[in-house]
């Protein structure tokens, strides 16, 4: 039955230790396969291995693999931070309810509009590549460079995939494991071909093949430009986010208390063995080099996949483009899931108005929320791309700033909450404490080195007022949130949130 008329707050500060709120949800729908799936494909693993490895690789050469290693590391300790607190809180609302839980009700409004924030701007990304890499199919690929046909395509796929979503958690589920596995079969075809290749010797015009050679992973031989590490692991931050999506998941995940935790440190796991073993391989046959198809070419910089493509698989180069369509198609389904189910949280909550908190009665999913974040992805994607293709694509680049401020806040949050149950055991210690909070320092240091790299003028494509455009957006879009925050504090249907009147659980 719909829980749109929940009243906010719903008594969760009273349920025992690990139970899920009702919300109309259909739980139980996804077992740990699911979750693990969900996990890969909001990350868009080809897409993001297409769209980032040459940038990684233009500064840290041979040290890429190593840099996506070291970039893996706060990500796979904030993701135990996600999982403790999972098992306690499994809400769909994940930062939004552990930051309100730990730190207080501005400080989970904030945690959400970061969650939110981050997929909205990525789904104007998203859209942006599914519509071209769709057009790079059809005829000589020409019409991939129709900005207006390739906007009118991205906002076809949000629309299509907003759909999917709010027409139920399995349709969704079905729809995403046969993305996945058109994807994965290609990316798996182009991966053999390369190794084939490497095993027969045959070298490009421009290259040749260089073999693998251990020093790729002698972290004194990185960090001798220790600047050049820094800014290819923040690159790395953006290609591992999306696991998270599994937690947001959890109240339609069987054993939710258990079972999205496990499911995305296994998936964290799974993608930096992709990654890796990926970067290896095109190292190793396309090299670093700045000729050809070399991963330094800043050419190839924007897609390294689709340079290489035609020598690697000849007349099945296709492979590879429908492999990065298929990729982003599956993240954008995903990344509405999780942003939707937050939002949905928060008006269950009483943090936005009852409206977000309402379940569809037949689909059971969140039919309001749903529809709305694929309406302002909408929006916000159309708006930006006939404003400046410019700054659309550094707004894009400022996603790194929203995925590290919610990452950390979940860090800290996860240490405080557990702040009493530390001295219980060593694995109290290591997985509510000591992992989470290195990790959340590491992502507040990713933040502010962000922002400051952003405020150059040089950085991107565009600028405002002789500051960079990515940090004008970036901090514009979270100051958006505390502005909406404070409207929400004095609207009747939402400052009983902020004035605490609602029972909020206590530290376990």
């Amino acid at each position: 039955m719909s829980t749109g008329t929940t009243t906010a707050g719903g008594g969760a500060g009273n349920r025992p230790p690990g139970a899920v709120p009702g919300k109309g949800l259909r739980a139980g729908i996804l077992d740990l396969g699911d979750s693990v799936m969900l996990g890969l494909a909001s990350t868009a693993p080809v897409y993001s291995l297409a769209a980032t490895l040459g940038l990684i690789a233009a500064v840290n050469g041979n040290y890429t693999a190593l840099v996506l290693v070291l970039g893996f590391i706060p990500v796979l300790f904030i993701a135990y931070a996600f999982r403790e607190l999972n098992s306690a809180m499994p809400d769909c609302g994940t930062t939004f309810i552990w930051a309100r839980n730990a730190f207080g009700p501005w400080a989970g409004w904030l945690g959400g509009w970061g969650v939110a924030l981050a997929g909205i701007v990525v789904l104007a990304n998203l859209a942006q590549v599914a519509g071209q890499y769709l057009w790079l199919l059809v005829g000589d690929g020409s019409l991939a460079e129709n900005s207006l046909l390739v906007t009118a395509t991205g906002v076809m796929f949000i629309a299509f995939m907003t759909l999917v979503n709010y027409r139920g958690i399995r349709l969704g589920e079905h729809v995403q494991r046969v993305l996945t596995y058109v994807q994965y079969i290609s990316l798996g075809i182009f991966a053999v071909a390369i190794i084939f290749r490497i095993a027969g010797g045959a070298s490009t015009s421009a290259t040749a093949i260089q073999p693998f050679d251990i020093e790729w992973f002698n972290p004194a031989g990185a960090f001798a430009d220790p600047g050049a590490v820094v800014h290819g692991s923040l690159l790395a931050l953006f290609i591992y986010w999306g696991w998270d999506t599994c937690l947001a998941v959890n109240e339609e995940t069987e054993n939710p208390s258990t079972t999205p935790g496990r499911g995305a440190v296994i998936s964290a796991f799974v993608l930096v063995a992709i990654y890796v073993s990926m970067a290896l391989l095109v190292m190793m046959y396309a090299t670093v080099g700045s000729e050809g198809i070399g991963l330094g070419n800043s050419e190839n910089q924007s897609d390294v996949f689709l340079a290489m493509k035609d020598v690697v698989l000849g007349p099945w180069g296709w492979l590879i483009v429908v492999a990065v369509l298929a990729s982003v198609l599956s993240s954008t389904q995903t990344t509405i899931l999780p942003t939707a189910r937050g939002t949905l949280s928060m008006g269950v909550h009483g943090a936005l108005p009852p409206k977000f908190g309402a379940v569809h009665a037949r689909n059971q999913t969140p039919g309001f929320s749903t529809q709305v974040m694929g309406a302002a992805a909408v929006v916000y994607y159309v708006a930006m791309s006939f404003l400046s293709e410019n700054l659309l694509s550094d707004s894009i680049s400022s996603i790194s700033l929203f995925i590290a401020f919610y990452y950390a806040l979940t860090g800290f949050a996860c240490v405080w909450y557990f702040r009493r149950t530390l001295r219980n055991s060593a694995r109290n210690l290591w997985f509510r404490a000591i992992l989470p909070l290195i990790g959340a320092v590491l992502l507040t240091a990713a933040f502010f080195v962000s922002a400051a790299q952003m405020w150059d003028p040089a950085y991107g494509d565009s600028q405002i007022f002789g500051v960079g455009g990515a940090f004008v957006s970036g901090v514009v879009l979270l100051a958006l949130g505390v502005v909406l925050a404070v409207v929400c504090r004095f609207l009747p249907s939402t400052r009983n949130y902020f004035l605490g009147r609602q029972q909020v659980s206590a530290s376990q």
